[in-house]
């Protein structure tokens, strides 16, 4: 990546070098920042660097596969592992590093990995398919992302880590604490204070078992050391270039070598200050230091900001400057939520200036807090209001800002010379500010925070900020929905027409959009006329399309409450088409691998034995949950699943801005976890809690309290006008959570509202909803029922029922999953299989 963004930056200046790149790896620069996604389905081309030509473009002589092996600095050439032996005016050595592996017995064992680069993950994945336990050694920030790698393949997980805490240098105790909980909750298994002392093998040579140095023996077939990096500065050593003791290039500030013809840039360098810097941030600070000193401009490179944000096994961790709290005299501002599974810690000077910081589980403030601890000024605001939740007083946004607070630290950039972009260079949004000074283009941890930025600086400038849904309506959501609402329109093209910018045919933001709308206010079937060709994938073929082009199919099961023979007729299903299945955590069954022109045989068997849409494809309801409530539970003490039911069925295929789940528990152990749903019932001895405005998922938030003790006909009264008025307000894919923090008056103006009518809406509230109820129809009868509808269903339209030969699979575990690009698979025709072989 250092390698690259070096090229980049040379080629951003006049210059005269004819370039030469040597490379080990087979294929061009690519990001290791997200190399973990390639696990979920990014492919080595979406992850390259380099766009298609850049060499050629550029001039450069791109040599894959032939790193260099030794460096005469008195002939001034480099010899390659090929043979070729190259001269050079100057050289950059941009090697990076190496992975540390301990030195135990058996690390060299079959089932041993690294995890560093694409080929590593080719062999962790190939292993992985061939094993049940997994161990990864180190408990960093890659060894996180590797563990979360073999939990995604379905194997059981260990971590193991020398030091007393996850992350040691990043977080304190209490991040770490916070952090290890939220892993374990997922079923990793976290050994900290611990070391590897062997490897054990069996009699294949593979790995059998892990020892540790408490004495602890696990039961292992794959282990990934991630126990950290070491620069790779074997040919710097070999010509005689010094080197660090524990490693690294020594270099001065402006990258070079004790040679002045040879400079070092990135991990493989140990900087001016005496440190190796493992992060990409600094890595392309010395890259650029460098080019521009090849470049005759003055470059040198002092230092570099190491904070890091990012999201491991779903958990949001970010650390930034100070974060351990080293400076003599510092002090401490925390905040805390076991429940939720947030902690943050800031950092603070005896004289106001924020040092550093901690954030585990929520890490929303890490883009405005970041520069305020880099740039060193005081706090403009009070330190508590950096971390505190909206409702309490915080946080602060963009505002609190100085401009000389860098915001995009991968490229350097400021908040004064993003407002500079807008007031001094015309640029008119985010987009053109992204070009102009590359803030954002690299991690993308700051894009939130350089968007506000650019609407404070467009606002100073009198530009008025565009409320608007998109470039082709001027109006929000909420106001399009009245529109459409008070004036009866009953499709997109006379709302364009009316009330459009004029600027085009519509996008996809604001084709989905409006679809919603109609489908909320009862237009018809979705996919009838001029609505059909407004949905988004999913909508448009009723499943959702999975990562291989093939389709899953979920069938409404309310409360989770289903029959033997329910059971039976989807088992017979996923058999007779070979689909896989899983049940979800919403109480459902999950049918995998459906192709699109078998959704519709799919559909009639299960609407035939009584099963309907779970509209799991749409921004609508997907589940209400329950606990077995008092009719089985020792505790319970009302009907929870009767009440889910209800619910379930009162609310399928209502169309929202977004997806709703819901919950209902039948005592206060809140088993079905109510209170981390979008409304949530909890009994009570006298009746219903209602809890709304929760959710989990990236941003977990509990929800809040509206009322107590309600009786039935009270409780669905109260949900009915809660889901009209969201669905009525909300934002385009605004979830009620974010939508309850942005509501004028909050909490108290939603229960006003729905429990007290202070708008006089609760009547219109009440009659959409029932409105609603009379007209539901299931999708996919109404689908099975019409000719014109089936004949969207199809692989290819000119060969109706022709498999599509893309969507392939291979067997594991008994069962099926999409077949990863190199892997030769079979396409499911009914219930045989056609083979398909890839080159």
């Amino acid at each position: 990546m250092v390698g690259h963004r070096f090229l980049e930056a040379l080629g951003e200046r006049p210059h005269d070098w004819q370039v030469t790149v040597l490379a080990e790896e087979p294929r061009p620069a690519y990001d290791r920042v997200h190399l973990t996604s390639w696990f979920s389905g990014v492919s080595a081309a979406e992850l390259s660097l380099c766009p298609p030509g850049f060499a050629d473009d550029h001039g450069i002589d791109l040599r894959l596969g032939d790193p260099a092996v030794s460096i005469d600095r008195a002939a001034r050439t480099v010899t390659t592992r090929g043979g070729a032996v190259l001269g050079y005016d100057a050289l950059v050595l941009a090697t990076g590093s190496y992975p540390f592996v301990p030195p135990v017995p058996g690390a060299d064992a079959t089932g041993c990995h690294v995890y560093r680069t694409i080929e590593d993950l080719e062999a962790i994945k190939a292993g992985a398919a061939r094993a049940r336990v997994g161990a990864v050694v180190g408990g960093g920030l890659l060894g996180l992302e590797a563990a979360g790698a073999l939990r995604a393949m379905g194997l059981d997980t260990h971590v193991v880590e020398f030091a007393p805490r996850l992350m040691a240098l990043q977080v304190d105790d209490g991040g770490g604490r916070v952090l290890r909980r939220a892993i374990e909750d997922l079923g990793v298994v976290v050994h900290t204070g611990a070391g590897t002392s062997g490897i054990e093998t069996g009699d294949d040579g593979a790995v059998r078992s892990m020892v540790l140095s408490d004495g602890t023996t696990l039961d292992v077939d794959l282990v990934v050391f991630s126990a950290g990096v070491r620069p790779r500065d074997r040919l710097a050593r070999d010509c005689g270039l010094p080197v660090g003791e524990r490693g690294g290039i020594v270099v001065d500030e402006r990258c070079r070598t004790a040679d002045p013809r040879i400079r070092a840039i990135g991990e493989c360098a140990l900087a001016a200050d005496g440190r190796v810097y493992g992060l990409v941030a600094p890595g392309y600070a010395m890259a650029e230091a460098a080019a521009r000193e090849l470049t005759g401009a003055e470059g040198s490179f002092t230092g570099a900001d190491t904070s890091t944000k990012l999201k491991l096994l779903g958990v949001d961790v970010a650390s930034f400057g100070d974060a351990l709290g080293a400076t003599p005299g510092a002090l401490d501002v925390l905040y805390s939520d076991s429940r939720a599974g947030v902690y943050k810690k800031l950092v603070i000077h005896p004289d106001g200036r924020l040092l550093g910081g901690v954030l585990v589980g929520d890490a929303e403030a890490f883009a405005t807090l970041r520069p305020l601890a880099i740039g060193g000024a005081p706090l403009p605001v009070a330190a508590e209001q950096l971390i505190l939740p909206a409702a309490e007083g915080g946080p602060a946004g963009p505002l609190v800002l100085p401009d000389d607070a860098v915001v995009c630290s991968c490229h350097n950039v400021s908040k004064g010379q993003i407002r500079a972009a807008v007031a001094e260079q015309g640029c008119g949004g985010l987009a053109e500010v992204k070009k102009c000074t590359k803030a954002g283009t690299g991690c993308g941890s700051c894009l939130k925070l350089a968007g506000g930025i650019v609407s404070e600086a467009l606002a100073a400038a009198g530009v008025q900020v565009a409320r608007g849904l998109c470039e082709h309506f001027a109006h929000t959501r909420a106001e399009l929905y009245e529109i459409v609402r008070v004036k009866r329109i009953t499709g997109f093209s006379p709302l364009l027409a009316e009330h459009g910018t004029g600027a085009g045919l519509g996008c996809e933001i604001c084709k989905p959009a409006v679809a919603s709308i109609l489908a909320s206010l009862g237009n018809g079937h979705i996919l009838d006329g001029e609505q059909g060709a407004l949905q988004d994938t999913n909508d448009h073929h009723l499943a959702n399309l999975q990562r291989n082009g093939s389709y899953s199919v979920v069938p409404r099961v309310p409360g989770g409450e289903i029959t033997p023979q329910g059971l039976i007729t989807i088992g017979e299903i996923a058999r007779d088409f070979g689909l896989y299945t899983k049940i979800t955590g919403g109480q459902r069954i999950d049918l995998f691998g459906a192709r699109v022109d078998q959704l519709p045989a799919v559909w009639a068997r299960l609407v035939a034995a009584g099963f309907e849409s779970g509209h799991a494809y749409g921004k609508a309801l997907r589940t209400v949950k329950s606990c077995v409530g008092q009719t089985w539970c020792r505790f319970g003490v009302q009907d929870s699943v009767g009440l889910a039911i209800e619910l379930e069925l009162r609310y399928r295929g209502l169309r929202a801005p977004h997806k709703l789940k819901s919950a209902v528990s039948g005592c206060a152990r809140e088993c079905a976890e109510a209170q981390s749903k979008d409304f949530g019932v909890i009994a009570t001895a006298e009746g219903w809690n209602l809890y709304v405005g929760g959710n989990g998922g990236m941003t977990p938030r509990h929800a809040d309290l509206l009322a107590v003790d309600l009786d039935r006909p009270a409780l669905i009264r109260a949900i009915d006008r809660f889901l009209m008025f969201y669905i009525r307000t909300a934002d385009r894919l605004e979830r009620t959570a974010p939508w309850l923090d942005r509501l004028e008056g909050g909490l108290d103006h939603l229960r006003e509202v729905v429990l007290e009518d202070s708008l006089g809406i609760a009547g219109e509230l009440d009659r959409m909803m029932a409105r609603h109820v009379e007209a539901y129809q299931d999708e996919w009868a109404a689908v099975l029922a019409d000719p014109q509808r089936l004949r969207r269903f199809v692989s290819f339209v000119n060969a109706p029922g022709t498999p599509d030969p893309t969507v392939r699979f291979v067997a594991e575990r008994d069962q099926i999953r999409p077949a990863g690009p190199d892997e030769a698979g079979h396409v499911l025709i009914g219930g045989s299989r056609l083979e398909v072989r890839t080159r």
